[in-house]
């Protein structure tokens, strides 16, 4: 196989590559770019690592077509380090793989494509387009909520609904649920599917598919099969198997008639909380922090063994007095996570869980939009 590639385009396709490599697999063509040259001047190079994986086509000069897998990192840092414009690749009948560019050269062994491991099928007639940043930024809202090697598989990921033009994202682990819901436009790829689309996407293909959308303009394609997800980013596509099993009920689990409501400003609430952490995030049983709605404000307290911090910050009180204490890092993470300029936090006890949302719903830029994040409290000693 003999290729020469331009080496500014070699390089942008092998970047998003690298989302699909493995790091930890025994399989080496796991770590490896599949690369396969086309008579007809087309360069097909994939990464998958069993669970997600990548795929760019490219055109280059192909003088010798063939399939050849070539180890994804050495790759990646033997192009960019080149000098020249065109690099050129080459592999003799003992799999030994040649980069050239100018007066440089660099060899690495390399394996038969037939090693490559056996990619799912990548299209599928079912399957919705939707605007790339309106799906990342529900991504966005909801990454921060994901589990981590849960026992129960399903919440170590994120689930999506589409019915009509309503996206919803959910994610939930044993301590906050994230739930956010947008209508946008959303075309149907198959015309003859009436019920909703309803998929869960593992945390880690999450991940890779929000670095890959950053900067992408216009339109995603997600096609769907039983057991995968295909997705088309402009000339990136990116595939991962999903996630079997029923979601969460997780509308039976967030609590909807409290009785005591806080309304603050987002920022400064955030903002005492920062403050807060230089204080929780110690590594402390005790590290928490306190909430306490009295009257027209809210008092935010820590202590641990580095100290204490105290700020108050105006609210707008309904119900009872409350004090109440969370883990700090969660509470922050949902807060950045919600886009509303002010949030009212809903509250019933200092053992029940707590909801943050828009305190202002029904404004222009919310209409159609929701988000809604739940966490619960910890136990606060005597």
């Amino acid at each position: 196989m003999k290729i020469i590639f331009q080496k500014d385009m070699i390089c942008a396709a092998v970047q998003p590559l690298m989302s699909g490599v493995s790091t930890k697999n025994t399989l080496p063509a796991a770590e490896g770019i599949l690369i396969e040259a086309n008579a007809d001047g087309t360069c097909v190079l994939t990464t998958y690592d069993l669970e997600k994986g990548v795929r760019v086509t490219i055109e280059a000069s192909v003088i010798d077509p063939g399939a050849y897998i070539v180890n994804a990192s050495k790759f990646s840092q033997t192009v960019r380090a080149m000098d020249g414009d065109t690099i050129t690749l080459t592999v003799d009948s003992k799999n030994c793989a040649t980069i050239t560019s100018g007066k440089s050269s660099h060899t690495m062994s390399a394996l038969s494509g037939t090693d490559f491991p056996e990619v799912p099928k990548l299209y599928s007639s079912q399957g919705v387009s939707v605007d790339s940043k309106t799906l990342r930024g529900m991504m966005a809202k909801c990454m921060f909520a994901m589990g981590v090697k849960d026992q129960r598989a399903i919440l170590n990921g994120m689930y999506f609904t589409i019915e009509g033009n309503k996206l919803t994202s959910v994610s939930c682990d044993t301590f906050k649920i994230a739930v956010c819901s947008t209508q946008t436009d959303i075309q149907n790829l198959d015309e003859s599917k009436t019920d909703a689309y309803k998929f869960i996407i593992p945390n880690r293909s999450i991940n890779e598919m929000y670095k890959l959308l950053s900067g992408v303009e216009g339109e995603t394609f997600m096609y769907l099969a039983k057991k995968s997800i295909v997705v088309t980013m402009g000339d990136v596509t990116f595939f991962s198997k999903l996630i079997e099993g029923e979601y969460l009920d997780y509308n039976r689990v967030i609590i909807r008639n409290h009785r005591i409501f806080v309304t603050v400003d987002r920022d400064a609430f955030l903002s005492a909380l920062e403050r807060a952490s230089l204080i929780t995030e110690e590594k402390s049983a005790s590290s928490h922090v306190k909430l306490t709605a009295e009257g027209d404000m809210l008092q935010i307290s820590a202590t641990s063994g580095a100290g204490s911090a105290y700020d108050e910050i105006t609210a707008t009180h309904e119900g009872d007095d409350i004090v109440i204490a969370f883990n700090n890092r969660y509470l922050m993470d949902s807060l950045k996570a919600c886009t509303a300029e002010k949030v009212r936090l809903s509250l019933s006890g200092p053992r029940s869980s707590m909801n943050i949302e828009s305190a202002d719903p029904e404004t222009e830029e919310n209409i159609g939009n929701s988000e809604l994040f739940m966490i619960l409290p910890v136990r606060m000693k005597d």
